[in-house]
């Protein structure tokens, strides 16, 4: 498994753990040197957003010795956690809802027929 592949596992399995609502993972080799993925995810309250990604933050730091980088605490209506392969966005659902980072990045055109493509 690939540092990246175990990063990506790690954070959805965090996540996950600490119940975060419409959790979405975008590829995003080929798209962006960004990062691999874009992980996308909505917390009920700042408060849940806030501690989602501080237990994140420690859980990649025990578990693969990284340190990743956090933005947006303490307000918390939208706190980024830069892991290097991963990025990590986590809204309270109506601060996402105006973001809507999906759109931004093509993900839902995926989803349109291909009948469309002259």
């Amino acid at each position: 498994m690939h540092g990246h592949d175990a990063l990506h596992e790690l954070v959805l399995r965090s996540l996950d753990d600490d119940q975060a609502q419409d959790v979405v993972s975008i590829p995003l080799t080929g798209k962006s040197n960004i990062a691999d993925y874009m992980v996308i995810a909505s917390g009920r309250s700042t408060r849940q957003v806030a501690s989602m990604a501080q237990k994140l933050q420690d859980r990649i730091k025990q578990e693969l010795g990284r340190h990743v980088r956090i933005e947006g605490l303490p307000v918390a209506d939208w706190v980024l956690i830069d892991a290097d392969d991963v990025i990590v966005h986590i809204f309270r659902p109506e601060v996402r809802s105006f973001y809507n980072l999906e759109r931004m990045w093509g993900f839902e055109e995926q989803a349109a027929p291909a009948s469309a493509a002259v």
